[in-house]
């Protein structure tokens, strides 16, 4: 007679993913929240959120910024982050110009494809504007339009309020077929929701030759704010390691 104790157990016939179902899920992540200054401020018209390295670059060159709150991702350690904001932080800083009519964020670390949403939510939410542009970058894989190796590209994309409107950001329509996700694509996609004026400004490559500052750099003066397009300055804090052969 088999022992039927010690002998080798049949293979089971759930799926793998089958068996997760009966595992304790995991307890769902805190929602991200914004820590802004205690002084009131009216409602801005602008509110310009920069994800790619190159807008991030010339979002610190715009002078008279006042820092005036921070988005926080509890999961994200704060170790390291200096007492005085500084590019190179891992950190979500928000920054008022011209008397608050402009609110500036900068968003200094990749925010996972997981968290995007919560985090466009609380953005959005948080900081109300009349207005919403999002600077951010395109993978080469994601772009249906034509891609050279020696002309940068940057096209946008506009939620229903903003093409009703019209005018906007002078850039070319994104490509039918493309695709962008992550932040940039959450931030949008409230925006549609909550019927805000948003503007989704994308560029192409996001680091290296061709350079995509002077185009940055008109569209955030055509946005109305002064800002230092110094080419070769902004290249040397992306760190100046460009590979021609990447982007051809």
């Amino acid at each position: 007679m088999e022992d039927v104790l010690t002998e080798t157990a049949p293979p089971s016939r759930f799926l793998e993913e089958d068996l997760d179902n009966f595992a304790t899920p995991s307890p769902p992540l805190p929602h991200p929240f914004i820590l802004l200054s205690p002084d009131p401020n009216p409602i801005p018209y602008l509110l310009l959120i920069a994800i790619s390295p190159p807008s991030l670059a010339l979002l610190h060159r715009i002078p008279g910024k006042t820092l005036i709150g921070a988005l926080i991702v509890p999961e994200t350690p704060l170790s390291g982050t200096a007492l005085v904001p500084s590019p190179r932080d891992r950190s979500i800083d928000i920054y008022a110009v011209d008397n608050g009519k402009t609110v500036l964020v900068a968003v200094q670390y990749p925010i996972p494809a997981e968290r995007a949403k919560a985090v466009a939510r609380a953005v959005v939410r948080g900081l109300t504007a009349e207005r919403v542009v999002v600077l951010d970058s395109i993978k080469r894989g994601n772009y249906r339009g034509r891609l050279t190796g020696d002309e940068a590209v940057g096209v946008k994309l506009e939620t229903a309020e903003q093409r009703r409107e019209g005018g906007g950001v002078a850039m070319e329509w994104m490509p039918e077929g493309s695709v962008v996700d992550g932040l940039g694509a959450a931030v949008m996609g409230e925006c549609q929701m909550r019927r805000i004026k948003g503007t989704l400004c994308v560029t192409w490559p996001d680091q290296g030759r061709p350079s995509v500052v002077p185009l940055l750099g008109t569209v955030m003066k055509g946005l109305g704010l002064d800002v230092d397009v110094d080419v070769a300055g902004v290249e040397g804090e992306l760190g100046g390691g460009f590979d021609l052969d990447l982007y051809s």
